[in-house]
């Protein structure tokens, strides 16, 4: 987590931004902000991480690997802060989710035919 809050100090710095500024542009408060770069915060969110990388424009994936997250060696297609907050899955399960997936999307096509 050190290293973690180490590089999102420094990125921050090199883009010249104040933590007031990446509050008003991600939404994450200052505090939480000043204590995630304070090594603090234990396990940020990937969706902030995913916040932090877009406004920072840092590779998604380091951040993830910096916070201690599984990271996948390929996503082969599959979003990889996704593929962060499932962790490892069996085929049995990725079967499952597409299969869910496929549900919740065919459902969704019906109601806009209505």
């Amino acid at each position: 987590m050190h290293e973690l809050a180490k590089h999102l100090a420094a990125v921050r710095k090199r883009s010249s931004l104040s933590l007031r500024a990446v509050e008003a542009s991600t939404g994450i408060s200052n505090a939480y902000l000043s204590q995630l770069e304070n090594g603090k915060i234990q396990e940020p969110s990937p969706n902030l991480l995913h916040k932090l990388a877009e406004l920072y424009r840092e590779d998604y994936r380091k951040l993830l690997e910096l916070a201690g997250y599984p990271v996948p060696s390929t996503t082969s297609g599959v979003n990889s802060q996704l593929a962060a907050r499932l962790g490892n899955t069996t085929k049995e399960e990725e079967n499952a989710l597409v299969e869910y997936l496929d549900f919740l999307r065919s459902r969704r096509k019906a109601g806009n035919r209505r």
